[in-house]
């Protein structure tokens, strides 16, 4: 009896976990920010698209094929030339997703790894074509319309493959050592030439500043000369009181300074 018993619970065992793997293999999960396409054996990609949670498939025959639907970034590097034939470096971050109800057909004609075989294609494409239009000096200069211009070019061609772009910037843009050393050389010369023009200026002010000087000595010299001239030599006479009064003032403010009669002694009168 013991024995049939334990029979029987090792067959309902069997059965339950039989059932259970069954069940199991039923039941798939999408999670938060992802989206599922359905493969079938028979009847290829199903055209739905199952949102996220718990569904059911049918084991062996159906197989869910999970894609990631939120934004993710990708840099992509890329050496191209300008309109003046300037090698240029350019690193472009780009944030990405797939149209939900698109996947069907990207898995279809493109892949699960549809980032991998289709972003650095376009990408490298509208750059070196949006590039092109510029000269490197307006690359610098222009930087917010080249990154518009891209930008908008790279967010209509990834539509076309069922991508769509929610931010397209320029991380990094750089020239070839040549370029930049003559821009470098360029700006030393710039800066010379201010430096001599700077010089030359002062050197003009300098001189007119002498000219006027000598001018004013001239005119002084004439003065001079006209009063000698009509006052004979009063005027000599008047130029020597006014320093022998300036002398004498700032004589009599000096401490060491003492004044003695003329003629007289006064010193003590010692014996003779």
């Amino acid at each position: 009896m013991a024995a049939k018993v334990f029979e029987s619970l090792g067959k309902l065992g069997l059965g339950l976990a039989i059932a259970g793997g069954v069940v199991n293999s039923a039941l798939y999960n999408v999670d938060a920010g992802h989206r599922a396409v359905i493969f079938d054996r028979f009847r290829g990609v199903q055209d739905t698209v199952v949102g996220e949670g718990t569904h059911f498939l049918i084991p062996w025959v159906q197989k869910p094929i999970i894609f990631d639907c939120r934004s993710r970034p990708r840099n992509i590097p890329v050496i191209t030339g300008s309109k003046d034939l300037q090698n240029v470096n350019i690193t472009l971050r780009i944030l990405f997703r797939p149209v939900t109800a698109q996947l069907p057909r990207i898995f279809t004609s493109i892949g699960e790894d549809y980032d991998e075989r289709v972003l650095p294609s376009i990408t490298t494409e509208i750059l070196k074509s949006v590039v092109a239009r510029f000269d490197a000096g307006e690359l610098i200069t222009q930087r917010e319309l080249v990154s518009r211009q891209v930008s908008e070019d790279l967010t209509e061609r990834a539509a076309t493959f069922g991508l769509i772009l929610d931010d397209v910037s320029l991380t990094h843009l750089t020239f070839g050592k040549e370029f930049t050393e003559a821009v470098e050389m360029k700006q030393v010369a710039q800066q010379e030439a201010e430096r001599a023009r700077f010089i030359v200026e002062k050197a003009e002010q300098q001189k007119k500043a002498a000219v006027i000087s000598a001018e004013g000595d001239s005119k002084a010299a004439e003065l001079i000369a006209n009063s000698l001239a009509t006052a004979g030599d009063g005027l000599i006479e008047l130029r020597k009181l006014e320093a022998a009064e300036d002398i004498a003032y700032q004589l009599s403010r000096s401490r060491n300074i003492t004044y003695l009669p003329s003629g007289q002694s006064v010193l003590l009168q010692l014996p003779q």
